[in-house]
């Protein structure tokens, strides 16, 4: 049937690995912030080894560095430096030491912004292209997942959570720059003493293990918390979609209490899932900490027992130890972020897993013949069916109506000749192909739709009329209004076809729109036409332009009205009356008037409105 069963869940490294693929294009940039990341953690270590020399001077102790430097740290400085720190001693050794300093520190932010800057371009443009490609995937969706989804989760996914979504490679960049900064402030470590490197490295699983309850637990209450963001949205959206509707009904009270409702919801998930977050910073710096004073304890030993390392040395491997700190706590936060940003992702993700709607294969130019229903069913849930078992033929240049009561399967059957659903038995041809097997996007070019409620963007009134074309001239859009009774109204609007209609079109009336909505299907000029109850909710002055304009519109083409109004049925060839979706009568107006049955008890008061009276 027609309902879609919910995708799985993403799991946490297929999330991690999907991310990571979208930003593969941009490697070469990635590759550069890495390298350039690294190369400011080793001037960072540098400058702090420096500290040796620079300790030396101070204290008076001779030549900054031996002439046969022993320890493996003076020979690393000799060699960086190229030895111009070689013999040198006092006020002139203190002042070159300050001047290497100062480079290195130069050099480290300067390497330091520029791997920013390209961290932040690859992760702008990674979460750029998913946007992209999640908009593009909910667009091409079947039509029953939006009868079956909120518009506020759906906007929430494309936008918010993708947005979420860029923690993902942020905790990447942030967890390559601290792991760079600890190994180059490790590498340092071991220069100056092996002995305590070897204890720190044996003390640093327990930062590890003590962190992973509070990740356990983390990401799948940040999911609750943003499926509870999309409900805020979807409530601010029915609610100023429907506005005309709440002030008329003084539902404002009503509808404070369902937004603070789930706003309240919404916070209390965050603040759960930000606050066990938070553990994160403290717990890994009282850790680290506790690391840092044990080294410094034993170290001391060594210093004081003549274990091989002299006090500047202790002094440049305490002070390493301790700016490690940093970058140790912001990578035990990495975890963190990127738990946020991945429950983000399975939400996005799951968006991007549900099956298109088909594509279909064979490209159809044009329509010749017939549209034939050939036994179809049809419904929206299982053993609940909308339509049974419909068997019809329209010929081509046929104006067809069709008729019934609410909920008998009218909007159903005209969605199913664009393939905005598919029957669940039976089929719909196109000149004797199965429209499954012809492509979505020909079919749908010989296609006109002309709905209840005509969509108005925020555009210009050219924009509108153009939609989906916007390279038509002028001219032919002039023309198109011409030929739905519009230009008159249009070039009354301040700025005439420039003239911005508002949101929803705000600035029209009803019958305004759909005079510009037939102006649309006028441009596109295809040869079926589908109204689907387009003069329903208009008055009879505005019923009577836009027939007008129909009838001039309807000319050449195969048209199928689901309407109403005797009015706008009765001067079709043929009128289709379903009830309780199964086809009970096919004819003309007189002929099923005649017959009695569902068509004569619809229409018949508006024939005789006195005697219901």
């Amino acid at each position: 049937m027609a309902n879609e069963a919910s995708p799985a869940r993403t799991d946490s490294g297929s999330a991690w690995r999907r991310v990571c693929r979208h930003m593969r294009p941009y490697s070469p940039l990635l590759a550069a912030s890495v390298a350039l990341t690294a190369a400011a953690a080793a001037l960072d270590a540098f400058g702090l080894l420096l500290l040796i020399p620079m300790l030396r001077s101070l204290f008076g102790v001779g030549p900054v560095l031996p002439v046969a430097a022993s320890s493996a740290a003076e020979r690393l400085i000799e060699l960086l430096t190229g030895g111009v720190l070689e013999g040198l001693e006092g006020l002139q050794a203190l002042r070159v030491v300050c001047v290497l300093v100062g480079i290195s520190i130069l050099l480290k932010n300067a390497f330091l912004y520029a791997s920013r800057v390209l961290s932040i371009r690859v992760r702008e443009r990674t979460i750029r292209d998913i946007r992209n490609r999640a908009f593009a995937h909910l667009q091409r969706l079947p039509m029953t997942y939006f009868h079956t989804g909120k518009s506020g989760q759906l906007v929430t996914r494309v936008l918010a959570d993708t947005r979420e979504a860029s923690r993902i490679p942020e905790a990447l960049f942030l967890g390559v720059s601290h792991a760079a900064a600890i190994a180059a402030f490790v590498a340092g470590m071991l220069f100056i003493s092996w002995r305590l490197s070897l204890l720190a490295f044996g003390l640093a699983p327990v930062l590890v293990i003590a962190l992973r309850p509070i990740l356990r637990h983390l990401r799948a209450w940040y999911r609750r918390a943003f499926n509870d963001q999309g409900e805020i949205l979807g409530s601010l959206q029915e609610t100023v979609s429907g506005i005309r509707l709440v002030k008329a009904y003084g539902a404002e009270a009503f509808e404070d209490g369902r937004f603070e409702e789930r706003s309240a919801r919404f916070t209390q998930a965050f603040v759960r899932s930000a606050t066990t977050g938070q553990l994160a910073s403290p717990l890994s710096e009282v850790l680290s900490a506790t690391v840092a004073l044990t080294l410094i304890w034993i170290g001391a030993g060594f210093v004081l027992g003549g274990v091989g390392l002299g006090p500047e040395e202790f002094l440049a491997f305490v002070t390493l130890v301790l700016r490690s700190i940093s970058p140790i706590k912001g990578l035990a936060q990495c975890p963190t972020m990127a738990q946020q940003g991945l429950a983000a992702a399975d939400r996005f993700f799951e968006l991007i897993d549900r099956e298109r709607e088909p594509p279909g294969g064979t490209k159809i130019a044009s329509f010749e013949r017939e549209i034939r229903f050939e036994g179809v069913s049809f419904g929206y849930e299982a053993d609940l069916s909308v339509l049974s078992d419909v068997s019809l033929t329209i010929s081509r240049g046929e104006i067809v109506a069709v008729v019934g009561p609410s909920g008998c399967g009218k909007s159903t059957l005209v969605d199913l000749l664009p393939r905005f659903i598919d029957p669940d038995a039976g089929r719909v041809t196109l000149d004797g192909i199965d429209l499954r097997d012809l492509s979505v996007a020909s079919l749908r070019k010989l296609i006109g739709v002309v709905g209840q409620e005509t969509m108005i963007f925020h555009e210009s009134v050219h924009a509108n009329i153009a939609y989906a074309d916007p390279a038509r001239s002028r001219a032919d859009v002039i023309a198109a209004a011409h030929a739905a009774h519009a230009d008159e109204f249009v070039s009354r609007l301040p700025h005439g076809y420039d003239t911005i209609l508002g949101d929803r079109g705000v600035r029209i009336s009803g019958g305004e729109r759909q005079r510009i909505g037939i102006a649309r299907a006028v441009l596109r000029d295809a040869p079926i036409l589908i109204l689907d109850e387009a003069t329903s909710a208009l008055d009879s002055d505005s019923e009577r332009l836009i027939k007008d304009a129909l009838d001039d519109l309807f000319w050449g083409r195969t048209v199928i009205l689901v309407a109403h109004r005797l009015s706008t049925v009765r001067g079709a060839d043929r009128i289709l009356v379903l009830e309780r979706g199964v086809l009970v009568g096919d004819g003309t107006h007189d002929e099923l008037l005649s017959g009695g049955g569902t068509y004569a008890r619809i229409f018949g008061h508006q024939l005789h409105p006195a005697a219901t009276s």
